[in-house]
């Protein structure tokens, strides 16, 4: 264990950036519950994160991503928590991390290639992306949420490039900025 860590590790990231893989490894290591919040929303919901966006809305679905994560942010549990790539630009969220004292937060950042290599054979898993059938498409999408999204990124405690790292230096990054 580490001196005074934190209670909340906070992992954020445009999809494909390794949050859910890194935390889960970073939370073994730590001795630390693993939450991925888009899990929490599901079980909470009990439906799927398509089904609940399709059933009530992608405005509900955020509100209650908002709900989950104030939830997770209020428990008294040491953990490492993997938020979807879309929270931190919602409902202040950011805003909520940053302003939390028990919190530090890390951005797993990835360029529009890297992401898009790593995304394109994933697509039937990931509503978001599955209607891209060009490799090119895909990138130019990801290149816009990057660029709508990274003024939220950046606010994260720390900003750390994962581009041709394994977990394992990934993970020891982390703890060592812990």
């Amino acid at each position: 264990m580490i001196a005074n860590e934190p209670k909340q590790i906070i992992l954020l990231g445009y999809m494909g950036s390794g949050k859910s893989t890194v935390g889960k490894e970073l939370a073994v290591l730590l001795e630390r519950e693993f939450i991925d919040l888009d899990d929490y929303l599901e079980e909470r919901e009990k439906a799927s994160i398509s089904q609940v966006i399709q059933e009530k809305g992608a405005i509900y679905f955020r509100k209650r991503e908002h709900d989950c994560l104030k939830e997770v942010l209020e428990g008294d549990e040491k953990i490492v928590l993997a938020l979807g790539g879309g929270t931190p630009c919602y409902y202040n969220n950011m805003k909520l991390i940053s302003q939390s004292n028990e919190a530090i937060s890390f951005y797993l950042r990835a360029a529009v290639p890297f992401l898009t290599n790593r995304l394109f054979d994933e697509r039937a898993h990931r509503p978001l992306i599955s209607r891209f059938e060009q490799q090119d498409d895909l990138a130019e999408f990801i290149g816009k949420h990057l660029l709508e999204r990274s003024g939220f990124y950046n606010e994260a405690t720390h900003n750390l490039s994962i581009e041709n790292k394994t977990v394992n230096q990934i993970v020891a990054e982390i703890e060592d900025l812990l």
